[in-house]
């Protein structure tokens, strides 16, 4: 019987990607047909979709996407350590502790609410109108202003993955000896981050696609590169391909979060399926 079972069940999933595969190919023939037979089409791939002028500002752009590299890896590091020491404040316990905890409350509230490209004027043009510094890149501010932003995004999926782990985890590190932080550091925390991994690398994903707008700075990245090169053409098509090269740029880490995201899940369910 059980067989049987497993071979009726793989009878259904080759059927179910059959049929995944048919529907798939029929939906993007029509949505090309579509587009190729409307009116404005030639005109459109003409403007959007030119291939001398994506080749002559690949330089241009992919030099740009390198600086987009350099401020998502030291906005990530930022982020991650903000981020924890947020969460880490706001599930304090203890009324001496109120003060940091409403800090850590409004800081969360307020760059939530704020959007990013907001942050990003009045970090990058305000502080520097201060004159606090000397002259300092555009890149800088703005990844100053990531770090600000997604800090707080991530500092609240923590501390969710903190309140999730089950007090008796606590109690049973502190029974063993275990000061607080030593109970943090080696008991909740690696449990909490497991538990809120996919959140955490979703917002990542997000961040990657945020690092496009220090451009509004003024900082030579890809979105910029593009937008010089459009400037010079009068094509559109560097912002296709600028978009293009951000989407290669997310879609390893995007197929990454769905696997362990199904991962997780397949640990939670394990047992459960007859």
């Amino acid at each position: 019987m059980e067989l049987e079972r497993r071979k009726f069940r793989r009878a259904r999933k080759q059927r179910s990607i059959l049929i995944s595969v048919l529907s798939t190919l029929v939906f993007a023939a029509v949505i090309v047909i579509v587009l190729v037979n409307s009116p404005g089409w030639s005109r459109v791939s003409e403007t959007f979709f030119d291939p001398r002028v994506a080749i002559d500002s690949f330089p241009r752009v992919i030099k740009g996407l390198w600086l987009n590299i350099q401020v998502l890896f030291v906005a990530a590091i930022g982020v991650a350590v903000l981020g924890t020491l947020l969460a880490i404040v706001r599930t304090l316990k203890g009324a001496v502790f109120t003060p940091l905890r409403l800090i850590a409350a409004g800081y969360t509230d307020l760059f939530r609410g704020i959007p990013v490209l907001l942050v990003l004027y009045l970090v990058g043009f305000g502080i520097p109108g201060l004159e606090l510094t000397g002259r300092l890149p555009a890149q800088f501010w703005g990844t100053i202003a990531l770090i600000l932003c997604y800090s707080a995004y991530v500092a609240e999926v923590l501390r969710a993955g903190i309140d999730a782990v089950h007090p008796s985890q606590r109690l049973a590190a502190r029974s063993l000896g275990l000061s607080h932080a030593k109970t943090l550091r080696l008991v909740v925390l690696p449990q909490a981050v497991r538990k809120v991994t996919p959140a955490l690398m979703n917002d990542f994903v997000s961040m990657q696609k945020d690092v496009g707008l220090i451009s509004v700075l003024g900082a030579v990245d890809a979105v910029r590169g593009a937008q010089i090169e459009v400037a010079s053409s009068y094509n559109f098509t560097p912002y296709v391909l600028a978009g293009l090269l951000f989407v290669l740029l997310s879609l390893p880490f995007i197929r990454l979060t769905d696997w362990v995201t199904a991962r997780a899940q397949r640990r939670e369910q394990m047992g459960g399926v007859v």
